[in-house]
Parts: structure tokens; sequence; C-alpha cells
């Protein structure tokens, strides 16, 4: 969960789904799971804020799941671009056939054949929005619908572009 909410709150075995309210009785969010080393209902609870609930109830509502936005890539770990020396972002591993991003022509980093590094892209920002690793983008594309348009800003062997996407479906 992005964002929880770590709580003190007592959640007994039973509890996840119910509200987490503040002194005044408002919804801050909604209780989820607790951290338990002894396995009893004390320990650190998690809530999902009420700005996520706000944001997903309607499209549960209306959907009856939550079908989340996405580009079909495959994301090299943050590792990799310490290696590289490239810049922070999202270097792509794999594109899958026929989606969003094979379709807006991204490229993969590869292997040639003696063994040196064949440039792919890195994307370093969503809607201008930058992006430092895998976890913020996709925190940015979770506020999209899938069939709506992002541009992204991409890095490939020292020059940038932008690439505009249409979303698609993560499932």
């Amino acid at each position: 969960i992005r964002g929880a909410i770590q709580t003190d709150a007592a959640i007994n075995p039973g509890n996840s789904g119910g509200p987490l309210l503040d002194s005044a009785g408002r919804l801050i969010g909604v209780n989820t799971s607790i951290y338990s080393p002894s396995g009893a209902s004390a320990g650190i609870g998690f809530a999902i804020p009420v700005d996520e609930v706000n944001r997903i109830v309607p499209r549960l509502i209306r959907d009856g799941r939550l079908i989340r936005p996405a580009l079909g890539i495959t994301a090299a770990p943050d590792n990799v671009n310490r290696a590289l020396k490239l810049p922070k972002g999202v270097a792509l591993l794999r594109v899958t056939p026929g989606s969003p991003a094979a379709q807006a022509g991204l490229q993969v980093f590869a292997r040639g054949r003696d063994g040196s590094v064949i440039p792919g892209d890195v994307i370093t920002a969503v809607n201008e929005e930058p992006v430092r690793d895998l976890d913020e983008m996709l925190s940015l594309l979770e506020r999209r619908q899938v069939g709506e348009r992002v541009t992204l800003s991409l890095w490939n062997a020292g020059k940038t572009r932008k690439q505009a996407v249409q979303l698609g479906s993560a499932d």
C-alpha cells in the first residue's frame, strides 16, 4: 500500500476494513493490517489513507474491481541505473509485445554479441512529473485511468525525447 498510514490504534482480528478516525471523529483512513511480532492485536497498524479510498472506491463501484493502468514494461532494478551511470528513472528491460509501450516504440536495454550494453530508454518523467524509480512511476500512473494518454520523458544514450502513450490495462 503506497502512502499507508501507520497507527498505534488497536486492530483486532476481523477489524480490517474498519474506519480510522481522528480525535474529531473524521475519517482519515481504512484499517487494513497489523504487524504484530507476538501475533496479538498489539503492534503497528496500517490504514489506507482516505484520499486513496476516495480515488479507488468509485472505480470499484463502477467496474466491480480495480483496473490499474499500465504501460506493459518490465523495469530494471535500481542498481542497474547506478552501475551504468544512467539518470534517475525507470530503465526498460522488457516491453510486452502489443502493449502501449510497444506501440509507442519504447526501446529496451540489451546485450550485444560482444557483451556490450545496447542503450535503451529510461523513463525520467510522466506528464512532466519527475520519476526517480519504479515506485514513483507507478504512483503517478495510478492517478490515471486506462485509456488516458500520458507523455513520457525518455532518456536514451544522452538524448532526451517525449513520447505520448495511451495507458492500457494491467489485467
